[in-house]
């Protein structure tokens, strides 16, 4: 397999995974991408593709910490950088909720529809079930566009349309929709499309 070649960040990996530096084009496309495509690579092995998932899990952890405290998500970039480390690098459409409590604090943050390249099943009643099994007073609506464009779609408008007004008489708020690409974001809130 050969992609874009690139050296930026090969000089800060050891030797055994250099070579992943020549074939993919960013450090974070490296840690995130599948072991798959990874094994496709000539010169490298198991132990460097179980060290790459393993940098992978570390980053995730790291940028979820502060998340997971409960403490209230009141700064708009440490959910972005949340949501950016756990999607923005996927190959496939991911539509996920954060649920929040009258605090703006996480109560959970699940997966509520994987899809193909350009679309995940998403139903606004379910979406509002579980927000009243887990007590959210609130939600964020987040999903990435794996063509790396965030730009929001007709489909993806009306779809938070939908979810605001199912939720709107049981007072479950929708504070925004972030779409993540691999080069940004965008919040339809902050397009005041919401």
């Amino acid at each position: 397999m050969r992609m874009k070649k690139s050296a930026k960040f090969s000089c800060f990996l050891p030797n055994r995974l250099r070579c992943v530096a020549y074939y993919i084009v960013s450090f974070a496309e490296a840690v995130s991408a599948r072991p798959e495509r990874l094994r496709e690579i000539e010169g490298l092995g198991e132990a460097a593709i179980v060290e790459l998932k393993i940098i992978e899990a570390a980053a995730k952890r790291l940028v979820k910490s502060p998340i997971e405290k409960r403490l209230p998500l009141s700064s708009f970039t440490t959910v972005v950088d949340y949501c950016r480390t756990a999607m923005a690098f996927l190959d496939h459409e991911e539509f996920r909720v954060l649920f929040l409590d009258k605090k703006n604090c996480l109560i959970a943050d699940e997966v509520q529809g994987v899809g193909t390249v350009d679309h995940a099943p998403v139903y606004p009643r379910e979406i509002m079930r579980r927000a009243l099994e887990l007590s959210a007073s609130a939600i964020v609506l987040v999903h990435n566009h794996p063509s790396g464009d965030p730009q929001p779609s007709t489909d993806d408008i009306h779809l938070t349309h939908q979810i605001i007004a199912v939720g709107k008489p049981l007072k479950v708020a929708v504070h925004d929709h972030l779409i993540i690409g691999k080069h940004g974001h965008v919040s339809l809130k902050g397009l005041r499309m919401i």
